[in-house]
């Protein structure tokens, strides 16, 4: 559900930006009541985690589509939703500074519609009502698949505004919708799937975790070594080696402009704040589309072959490893930083 910049105007994804840089400045002030020496390598880790899992995209049956793990609903059960924010933030920039995954005009709607959704909205609303204390392995799988299925219903419909509200592509909102909704409540309950299986792990090996980030409650000098060896080892795995199982059917929001316009990719303005953002993407994407760069010319269409799969490819496995690597920098920097000034006020 990565938006680009082609479907966003400039005044969209300006107020979207400022919109989500003061949720972001408020999360940071409010992370910082729970957060301690445990907490910032778990929002590390986790990180690194979830940039893998979005490199999987799994095919939905009889559509031709396929989707990916959002992530939002494990980091906010794990983490809480404020530190959870952070995260997912640090995530979906890296995927757009250093693998051209997402616009950088659109950064400011991906991370709203990929972070305060699950967050704000399905976290507390839905999955902390349903999973009660957190005692019950069977609300908790209830709990977290209902909110997923919520959260990403509401960043589909999240897409689909802020792209007719830009008025720059041919998407219109009925046709968009009815395209839209549907296909992400398949990919939800996917997500739901994965979110129940990633805190079911960390369920039975440290329950406090998910008590304690339900009240915003330091974790203390509980001992998460467990839990940070095995997302750790997950995250190196997934985008080392499983991301080369990856569908390579379009993605749900590409899937759904096919249906609408007839183009899986719309072409951004050659000129403005689209031209100047797409040069400085191109300046960072070391690693676009998550493959090495490639000065070959592409072979014709007669000629191109069918492409296959597993994807077993180097390029794909340096991107997994140096993307959740990162990504994992970037989250427990911030999480130094913001603890820092904790400590010294």
């Amino acid at each position: 559900m990565h938006m680009a910049d082609a479907l966003l105007s400039p005044a969209v994804g300006g107020v979207m930006w400022a919109t989500t840089a003061a949720t972001i400045a408020f999360c940071a002030r409010k992370t910082q009541r729970d957060l301690d020496d445990r907490k910032v390598p778990l929002m590390g880790v986790l990180g690194a985690f979830i940039f893998a899992a979005q490199m999987i995209n799994f095919t939905i049956p009889a559509t031709g589509s396929s989707g990916h793990l959002g992530g939002g609903m494990i980091l906010a059960i794990l983490l809480g939703p404020y530190a959870a924010l952070l995260v997912i933030a640090s995530v979906l920039t890296v995927q757009a500074l250093f693998f051209a995954d997402g616009g950088l005009l659109a950064l400011g709607c991906n991370i709203f519609n990929l972070g305060v959704f699950p967050c704000f909205i399905a976290y507390p609303l839905i999955y902390k009502p349903v999973a009660g204390d957190g005692s019950s392995p069977k609300r908790l799988a209830f709990g977290a698949t209902l909110a997923a299925i919520v959260s990403l219903q509401l960043g589909a419909l999240g897409v689909v505004l802020e792209t007719v509200a830009s008025g720059i592509s041919a998407l219109p909102l009925g046709d968009f919708l009815a395209a839209m909704l549907p296909i992400h409540f398949a990919i939800g309950l996917v997500e739901g799937l994965v979110t129940t299986a990633v805190i079911s792990f960390v369920w039975k090996a440290r329950p406090e975790i998910l008590a304690y980030s339900a009240v915003s409650r330091p974790l203390g000098n509980l001992s998460i070594a467990k839990v940070l060896v095995g997302l750790g080892l997950a995250a190196i795995v997934t985008g080392g080696a499983l991301s080369w199982f990856a569908s390579s059917f379009p993605d749900g929001l590409e899937w759904s402009m096919a249906k609408t316009s007839g183009q899986e990719e719309l072409e951004a303005p050659h000129q403005g704040i689209h031209h100047l953002l797409a040069g400085i993407q191109e300046k960072t994407a070391f690693l676009p589309d998550y493959a090495f760069q490639s000065n070959e010319p592409q072979a014709s269409a007669p000629e191109a072959s069918a492409p296959s799969w597993p994807a077993v490819d180097a390029g794909t496995t340096t991107s997994g490893l140096v993307g959740g690597g990162l990504t994992l920098f970037l989250a427990v920097a911030v999480g130094f930083l913001l603890r820092r000034r904790t400590q010294f006020r």
